[in-house]
């Protein structure tokens, strides 16, 4: 979500109904994600809460606030225009655990965050702890960390990543199947020892209203090579004033990190390429999805020279994949109600979908980095080709 500047030439009243249009989205936007959220809280807790007011104000230093004494939630005008939207729904879901807290579990003597707002967070799967100068969710993930000796292996992998920018093809595809190795080595012994870890979620993408093929192939390979699951939720789409989905990923916060990047590389990769593609053939953007959906079939190829999917006997790089049962817990808690859905699509064109496949086997994703303490401050960066 983009902070919205005025341009020069604008008048201030021109300004101001721009920003009222937006308010109003927004506000909309909160409404409805309240009431969805309030289908997660059993009938009779339902029933005891009643729809509040929504505002946007100014609030230094605070990212919203519920009243029970006007039954309002506000959020800051901050986090509002400088954030994504799941940011201002980690925000909201918090606020709302303190109305469900007084209206529904009756806590008008307890602390603010005390037990029956903790019990209202589980209900609500929301943080209790996104308020005051708390920084959102993606501000978060984004922080140095120390590495511990457990780490140790991460360093590795970003330095395997960067190379992965040589000028050389096969030096750099080597460096990033090797980084990918790595990746997945040290997620599997985390797994297999049983370690403690910190689950995030996260959108990828935006909120749209319709998603094409590939946003589905594009979601599974993520979950199948980047230890991630992915669940499509609905969210509010601002521009156009509904409910849509979005691809909700859930992970560590390295692994999220990483698939996050993943997933931003690959699509501004299948725009360049198509690009060029669409030039070079005269075709209409009707076969843009066979082409992406090659690409992504293209790069999980590659994906797979790491792992090969050969039979008993095959030297693989790879240990066995293991299911983490901690992070499907922590998803089974935060949507018990899941259901799997499958699309028939149109017909595709073989030709346009074997081209993309070609594109496909030529990503090599890059991450660079900049040191300036530690691995903080990482600059993400990725080759188009390998030619």
């Amino acid at each position: 979500m983009a902070v919205y500047v005025r341009p020069l030439s604008m008048s201030a009243d021109r300004v101001s109904s721009l920003q009222s249009i937006f308010d109003r989205r927004i506000l909309r936007g909160l409404l409805a994600e309240w009431e969805n959220a309030l289908w997660t809280l059993p009938e009779p807790l339902r029933q005891s809460v009643k729809r509040p007011l929504f505002a946007i104000r100014n609030m230094p230093n605070r990212l919203g606030c519920w009243s029970r004494n006007k039954r309002e939630i506000t959020l800051s005008r901050e986090i509002i225009s400088g954030h994504r939207w799941d940011d201002i729904k980690e925000v909201l879901l918090h606020e709302m655990a303190h109305q469900v807290a007084h209206e529904g579990l009756q806590a008008t003597s307890e602390p603010d965050h005390g037990d029956s707002f903790r019990q209202a967070c589980r209900l609500l799967r929301a943080n209790p702890a996104a308020s005051g100068t708390y920084r959102p969710l993606h501000a978060r993930l984004r922080q140095g960390e120390a590495l511990n000796d457990r780490d140790r292996i991460v360093v590795r992998i970003h330095k395997l990543m960067a190379l992965a920018e040589s000028s050389n093809p096969n030096e750099a595809k080597a460096a990033m199947l090797k980084a990918y190795e790595l990746i997945s080595r040290h997620n599997v012994d985390l797994i297999a020892q049983g370690v403690d870890q910190d689950y995030h979620s996260i959108f990828l993408g935006a909120p749209r209203l319709r998603h094409f093929r590939e946003a589905y192939y594009l979601a599974h390979l993520l979950q199948d090579f980047y230890f991630v699951q992915g669940v499509w939720i609905q969210a509010w789409v601002l521009e156009k004033g509904k409910m849509g989905r979005v691809l909700e990923i859930s992970g560590t916060r390295k692994n999220v990190r990483i698939a996050e990047y993943i997933h931003a590389a690959i699509e501004r990769y299948i725009d360049a390429a198509w690009a060029d593609y669409r030039r070079d053939n005269g075709l209409n953007h009707f076969r843009r999805t066979d082409f992406a959906v090659g690409i992504i079939e293209g790069f999980k190829a590659t994906l797979q020279q790491a792992c090969p999917a050969g039979s008993r006997g095959v030297d693989t790089r790879l240990p066995v994949r293991v299911e983490d049962h901690a992070l499907t817990r922590y998803l089974s808690r935060r949507y018990p109600h899941v259901r799997s859905f499958s699309r028939r699509g149109p017909g595709h064109d073989a030709r346009v979908l074997a081209d993309g496949k070609e594109r496909g086997r030529k990503l090599i994703i890059a991450k660079g980095i900049t040191r300036s303490d530690g691995f903080r401050n990482q600059v993400l960066e990725y080759n188009h080709e390998l030619k």
